[in-house]
C-alpha cells in the first residue's frame, strides 16, 4: 500500500511539474502505469493507482489553467481522460498473454494513440475555437490553438513518455526477476 501511495504522489507531481514546463507537457508516467499495471500486476486493486494520480493532478491542473489561461477543464473531459486510461487495462491484459518487447511497445503506442485521438476530438467538439468541420478536427489534432504549443507536440511527449516509462517498468521487473533467480518475464520472446 505504501508503494501505491508513493506512486500516486510521484506520478501526480510529475504531471503537475510538466504543466509548468511547456516542453514537458504531457510527458508523464500515468498511462504507462495503467498499461503496465494491467500487464504485470496480479492484484487488480493496484490498477487504481494511475487513476487516483490522474484525478488528483486534474484537480490541480484545472485550477492552474483556470487561473493562468481563464479556461477550465470540464467534467466530461476529465471523465474522458479516465476512460482513455481505462482502455489501457484490457489492452494491457491482452499484451500480458503474449509479453515481449514488441507487444509492450505496440501496446504503449496504441494507448498513446487512443489518448491523443480521443482527447483532441473532445477538444474539437467542446471548444468553440475549432470549426465544426473536418478541417477543424484536423486542426485540433495537429496545431491546436495558437496560445498553446501545437497538439502534435503533446502527442510526441505522450508517446515518448509512454514508451520510456513502459520500457523502464518492464526493465525494472526483468532485473528484479533475474536478481531473485526467477525466469525472465519475457522469456523466449522478441
Amino acid at each position: 500500500m505504501l508503494l501505491a501511495v508513493a506512486l500516486i504522489i510521484l506520478a501526480a507531481a510529475w504531471r503537475v511539474a510538466g504543466a509548468h514546463t511547456p516542453a514537458l507537457a504531457n510527458f508523464a508516467p500515468l498511462m504507462a502505469l495503467a498499461f503496465c499495471g494491467a500487464v504485470y500486476l496480479q492484484d487488480r486493486r493496484l490498477w487504481v493507482v494511475p487513476f487516483v494520480a490522474l484525478a488528483a493532478s486534474d484537480l490541480y491542473l484545472d485550477h492552474y489553467y483556470s487561473a493562468t489561461f481563464g479556461e477550465s477543464w470540464t467534467w466530461p473531459s476529465a471523465v474522458l481522460r479516465l476512460v482513455c486510461f481505462a482502455a489501457a487495462l484490457p489492452l494491457g491484459r491482452a499484451v500480458a498473454e503474449r509479453k515481449s518487447w514488441v507487444t509492450l511497445g505496440a501496446g504503449a503506442l496504441t494507448a498513446s494513440l487512443i489518448f491523443y485521438v480521443l482527447t483532441n476530438t473532445d477538444a474539437w467538439l467542446r471548444d468553440p475555437y475549432y470549426p465544426a468541420s473536418v478541417a477543424g478536427w484536423l486542426q485540433a489534432l495537429t496545431v491546436g490553438r495558437p496560445e498553446f504549443p501545437p497538439t502534435w507536440m503533446f502527442f510526441r511527449n505522450t508517446l515518448a513518455s509512454d514508451l520510456l516509462f513502459t520500457g523502464l517498468f518492464a526493465f525494472t521487473l526483468e532485473l528484479a526477476a533475474r536478481r531473485a533467480g526467477r525466469p525472465s518475464l519475457l522469456a523466449g520472446r522478441a
